[in-house]
């Protein structure tokens, strides 16, 4: 397989996985600064975004939540996803939310306020109401881990989501985490995988 990533971006959580799984992998540093239609990605993949994941058939896979539901389906002694039904939506739950709504909707605010607005005296506003969605989205993460060491039973796909978004708010922004994210970040960080994943990608 071949994981076509960008350092700290979003496809950190993929790479995380793909280091658990312990299996044989490439990656390809993707070039995004260039205009969409002059990125080497799109001819890989049209949408021209990280993680893309390229099989071992040849097939192109995107978007994170499915990659890494392939990668856990695929991998089943790996015990990515929990074998309980219950416990299996709370993981694909958590990952969503934190790749739907905390990256999508608050993050990508703070990173491209321009796609939300033109003007850019409107820009600071863009940016605070994406620290606002922030924020509640680790309120909300934070009452979710209830104790636990990760995000639903043991280490699932849903760490690794859990994970880039602590890393953009803690490692990259300076922001404070709630305790039990604090914790789980820490948590996170000290795992083998996690480490080589970060040292891979320039951040130790």
């Amino acid at each position: 397989m071949k994981l076509y990533y960008a350092p700290g971006a979003c496809s950190l959580g993929i790479h995380v996985l793909l280091e658990e799984i312990g299996k044989p992998y490439e990656t390809e540093r993707a070039v995004l600064q260039a205009p969409p239609s002059e990125r080497p990605l799109t001819k890989v993949n049209p949408k021209s975004k990280v993680p893309t994941l390229i099989r071992d058939d040849g097939s192109v896979l995107t978007e994170f939540g499915a990659i890494a539901t392939y990668l856990a389906r695929t991998n089943p002694d790996k015990h990515l996803l929990p074998s309980d039904v219950e416990g299996e939506v709370r993981a694909l739950e958590t990952m969503d939310y934190c790749v739907g709504t905390v990256h999508m909707q608050g993050f990508a605010r703070l990173f491209r306020p321009g796609n939300y607005s033109p003007n850019e005296a409107d820009q600071e506003a863009v940016k605070a109401r994406g620290r606002e969605l922030i924020e509640k989205g680790y309120e909300l993460l934070d009452q979710r881990m209830n104790g636990r060491d990760y995000a639903v039973g043991p280490f699932s796909v849903a760490d690794a989501a859990l994970f880039y978004v602590e890393f953009w708010g803690a490692g990259r922004m300076g922001m404070q985490l709630p305790s039990a994210l604090a914790a789980h970040y820490e948590r996170m960080k000290a795992r083998p995988a996690v480490a080589t994943t970060l040292k891979a990608e320039g951040f130790a």
